[in-house]
């Protein structure tokens, strides 16, 4: 189905930057285990959630994959928000609008520009939202 291919190039890319990053980002995906930083350090939780996947011509072969991609920054809460606007910022120049992601022959669209949401607050951590609107086409 082409919306495991749809996480695989999101999430395939996110990865290769968080880990070559200085210093590497830990990320927790989707419905996967994962141990946060025991420092209490900065890591990544990546979403993909997809819409109603769409058919635009009569002939109903076509399949429109689109949806949200969402990367939430999660710092120590009081911390600040100076680290976490500066990875928004490194994750937007990552994923530009209309950058094309090609994963088994499907092409991925960033349809829109990352946006940065406000950062909700617990006791311990700080979570920043970073998402962007995606769509992949078949024929």
């Amino acid at each position: 189905m082409s919306t495991t291919i749809v996480r695989s190039a999101l999430e395939g890319r996110l990865k290769v930057w968080a880990a070559a990053r200085v210093p590497a980002l830990p990320v927790a995906w989707q419905n996967a285990p994962f141990d946060p930083p025991a420092d209490g350090g900065v890591y990544l939780r990546a979403f993909t959630m997809p819409a109603t996947t769409d058919s635009e011509d009569l002939a109903g072969v076509m399949r429109a994959y689109t949806g949200v991609f969402q990367i939430s920054i999660v710092a120590a809460a009081g911390s600040g928000t100076t680290l976490s606007n500066a990875i928004a910022d490194e994750l937007a120049a990552l994923f530009p609008n209309n950058l094309p992601l090609i994963k088994s022959g499907l092409s991925v669209y960033v349809r829109t520009p990352c946006s940065t949401s406000a950062s909700i607050a617990d006791d311990t951590t700080s979570t920043t939202p970073v998402s962007f609107s995606y769509r992949a086409d078949t024929v």
